[in-house]
């Protein structure tokens, strides 16, 4: 994802440069109502500091914003009933990431909407041995952080 020359545009948002539909904020997050209304009362949750993505956040900030996207998922499927409900992040380039400050999308969801598709293709199975040679690698790395 490359660096843009224009201020961040969540920091505008948290900063009240920019108007938001703003659903909720204290001191560490904001959650707004997203432009893009797939389905009524998807909503973003940010922290107000500049954070690209989920690999740079602190633990502080991390639980604030994830006991936000809870309280959140819980107003918008009490405003907005529906099947189901989805929360992503993406994080970076290969991922689609659109704005690089950290943002969790909560967007209620239909059966048959195809909003998000999880596999373009069937996935692969590896085998047990390779799936438990990365969990080795994952556990290690996870020990270090």
């Amino acid at each position: 994802m490359k660096e843009s020359p224009e201020p961040c545009l969540f920091c505008e948002i948290a900063a009240g440069r920019q108007a938001a539909s703003v659903v909720s904020q204290d001191e560490l997050t904001l959650a707004f109502l997203d432009l893009r209304q797939f389905h009524p009362g998807h909503t973003l949750v940010i922290p107000r500091a500049h954070i690209p993505d989920i690999r740079e956040v602190d633990v502080v900030t991390a639980q604030a914003v994830m006991a936000t996207v809870v309280r959140i998922a819980r107003a918008v499927a009490d405003v907005f009933p529906s099947d189901g409900l989805t929360v992503w992040h993406s994080a970076g380039e290969g991922a689609n990431q659109e704005v690089p400050h950290l943002h969790f999308h909560v967007h209620p969801r239909r059966v048959g909407d195809d909003l998000l598709r999880v596999y373009p293709v069937a996935p692969a199975h590896p085998p047990r041995a390779v799936l438990e040679e990365w969990a080795s690698k994952l556990q290690e790395s996870f020990r270090d952080r």
